[in-house]
């Protein structure tokens, strides 16, 4: 039930946002164990002056390309899951659509099982 949420600056192709979403869609599949069409991704697009990042954070040099992804999942990963899947969504988004490693941030945000309500009503995993 990962809900994941991708910004970027503003001008990529939709071949590239669907790598985005590709990408780190499968990486959640592989090393998170996501049933299959539990699939919640949302792209934000920003104009340059609405994106504030260091280019150079922790030694890190990042460009234009930066894309920021932020992850509320379930807190049930262990630490080894999610520096799989870190190195994974890095690996993917190299592959497709050409993204450097030092170009992907990722941020999990861990929340119980009863927090999540699918429709309906219902916290379905409470």
């Amino acid at each position: 039930m990962p809900l994941v949420r991708i910004s970027l600056r503003r001008g990529k192709s939709a071949a590239h946002l669907a790598a985005l979403r590709n990408g780190i869609y499968a990486a959640m599949r592989e090393t998170f164990n996501v049933p299959e069409d539990d699939r919640f991704i949302l792209v934000h697009q920003h104009e340059a002056e609405e994106f504030d990042c260091d280019p150079n954070y922790l030694g890190i040099a990042r460009g234009d390309d930066l894309v920021i992804v932020q992850i509320a999942c379930n807190n049930t990963r262990t630490v080894a899951q999610k520096q799989a899947f870190y190195r994974r969504v890095a690996e993917n988004l190299a592959a497709d659509p050409g993204l450097r490693p030092e170009d992907v941030f990722i941020n999990l945000l861990e929340t119980a099982k009863e927090n999540w309500s699918f429709g309906n009503g219902i916290a379905q995993y409470a």
